[in-house]
């Protein structure tokens, strides 16, 4: 029997039946299209499928879809703004942070969840955050170097997200005059815009 599951993925509210099983990766890619989140292993080693769900790293291909309902969902897809990209993503092309591209995706979604917890880690920090992701192609070292060159160029509002209530993001948007996580959720309750 089908349910139904609320997402919002990359700012966009999205309302679908599915099967309790389908697992959130492939709700990502086969339902919604949104195919910049890649299925490697279906064991979570890979770390091709890593998301932010509300806020936190999260790899989609060990979570279901119905897991997500009410949750805010980014995936690589929703990183960039207003035909910019987003400074992960400028410093994996500044820095050849990539050779296929495969692991990319995965690579720059926990790339953000470190720097947003971790604003300015340094290179063993950084080695630890991607413990999670594998590239086959590279050695990693163009990798970190594209991790040091956005923690050189990136802001705190870089990783403010809808349902993020993480208390760091959450002061610096309000301090920038974004809406996001709490703040959000109470203005919307009182049918505020």
């Amino acid at each position: 029997m089908n349910r139904s599951v609320t997402v919002t993925v990359n700012g966009a509210r999205h309302q679908r039946e599915v099967e309790p099983r389908l697992l959130l990766v492939h709700f990502l890619r086969d339902t919604l299209g949104l195919t910049g989140t890649h299925v490697g292993c279906d064991t979570s080693q890979c770390g091709a499928c890593t998301v932010a769900v509300d806020g936190e790293i999260a790899k989609s291909c060990t979570m279901f879809a119905v897991q997500a309902d009410g949750a805010s969902v980014t995936t690589v897809e929703g990183l960039a703004s207003d035909e910019r990209l987003h400074p992960i993503q400028t410093g994996f092309w500044e820095e050849h942070g990539l050779q296929c591209g495969f692991c990319t995706p995965g690579m720059i979604m926990a790339v953000w969840g470190l720097l947003k917890a971790n604003p300015n880690p340094d290179e063993g920090q950084i080695r630890a955050g991607l413990d999670g992701n594998i590239c086959r192609c590279t050695g990693y070292e163009h990798i970190v170097n594209a991790v040091q060159h956005a923690a050189r160029n990136h802001e705190a509002a870089d990783y403010g997200v809808e349902g993020d209530t993480s208390a760091g993001v959450i002061r610096e948007a309000e301090a920038r005059g974004l809406e996001s996580g709490e703040v959000a959720v109470r203005r919307a309750g009182a049918g505020e815009r």
